[in-house]
């Protein structure tokens, strides 16, 4: 099984993608929220989703959000404010913020504003 930091950002933005347009949710929302979460552009993210970038890589060359700090909750079983590897922790508020788009959550409640 790979590690999280092995995945390729291009193996799981389809995912991601998939999971918040069947739920009536855009493509630039979910941009928006990505963008928000590692002050990426909007360009710079659709060029990493179609690269051989690890998660690892993406996260080392983003500028997380201070906000991060404020996305609180369960993934995958685990409290995210409680995650200890700070990759892993990076990972899974990517994951949370996602989930929350999914769920139909307001874009200003998401970014935490």
């Amino acid at each position: 099984m790979k590690k999280l930091a092995d995945l390729k950002f291009s193996e799981i933005y389809p995912l991601y993608l998939k999971k918040v347009t069947k739920k009536n949710r855009s493509e630039d929302e979910l941009l928006q929220i990505i963008s928000w979460l590692t002050n990426y552009s909007f360009d710079q993210i659709k060029e990493l989703s179609e690269s051989e970038v690890t998660f690892a890589e993406f996260f080392d060359g983003c500028q997380l959000t201070p906000d991060a700090s404020k996305i609180t909750g369960v993934i995958c079983g685990v409290r995210v404010e409680e995650i200890q590897d700070p990759l892993t922790q990076k990972i899974r508020y990517l994951d949370k913020v996602v989930d929350e788009l999914a769920k139909n959550k307001s874009i200003e409640k998401i970014m935490r504003s």
